[in-house]
């Protein structure tokens, strides 16, 4: 058997997952590896997930909140932090209902066809009270790091409230004014263009 890429860790699930892939081929998700395991996915999008635990091998359905779950199979992993996804555990090969397992994945499709999903909420960056006074002390500053997108803004942020010392504050706020009235973000040069 073809070793595959998974989050199994001990090798223990590898018939029980390869038995779940012979189920998912029969439906329109593509298989991929993110995040240094199998998902699959329809139109781009992440519906399903599978891997091996310690006690269980599971499939996790990205936005599985809408799912019904007549059978009430579906867990939240991490209640209170997880907000879409839930998991579907096995404990065994023989727990595996081919049809009840297709069922939920073409449901998982057809709620992703249909737009149901949890969109991430957007943090609002606040700067340091020290960073604020520094971007206020010249308004072209201020106007060129409100132009950049809030993740670009958040790094800025982090490199400056991140140091512990002011001295340490003051060089790297010395460091990015010239970024920032280039329009050149903090980690740009690792970026791909």
């Amino acid at each position: 058997m073809e070793e595959s890429k998974t989050w199994n860790r001990n090798q223990k699930w590898l018939e029980e997952i390869e038995a779940l892939k012979s189920i998912l081929v029969k439906t329109d998700l593509v298989e991929t590896t993110k995040w240094g395991g199998i998902v699959y996915t329809w139109n781009n999008r992440n519906i399903i997930g599978i891997g091996g635990f310690k006690d269980y091998f599971t499939i996790w359905f990205f936005n599985g909140v809408f799912l019904p779950d007549e059978k009430k199979v579906l867990i939240n992993a991490n209640e209170g932090t997880t907000k879409g996804l839930r998991q579907w555990r096995f404990a065994s090969k023989e727990e595996i209902d081919e049809k009840l397992v297709l069922h939920y994945v073409n449901q998982a499709i057809e709620n992703e066809k249909n737009g149901l999903a949890i969109k991430p909420e957007k943090k609002e960056v606040v700067p340091s009270e020290f960073f604020m006074s520094k971007l206020n002390e010249n308004s072209e500053l201020l106007e060129k790091f409100k132009n950049f997108t809030p993740f670009k803004q958040k790094e800025f942020v982090e490199y400056i409230d991140t140091a512990k010392q002011e001295k340490t504050k003051h060089d790297r706020f010395e460091k990015i004014k010239p970024m920032l009235l280039a329009n050149i973000g903090l980690n740009d040069k690792y970026r791909k263009c």
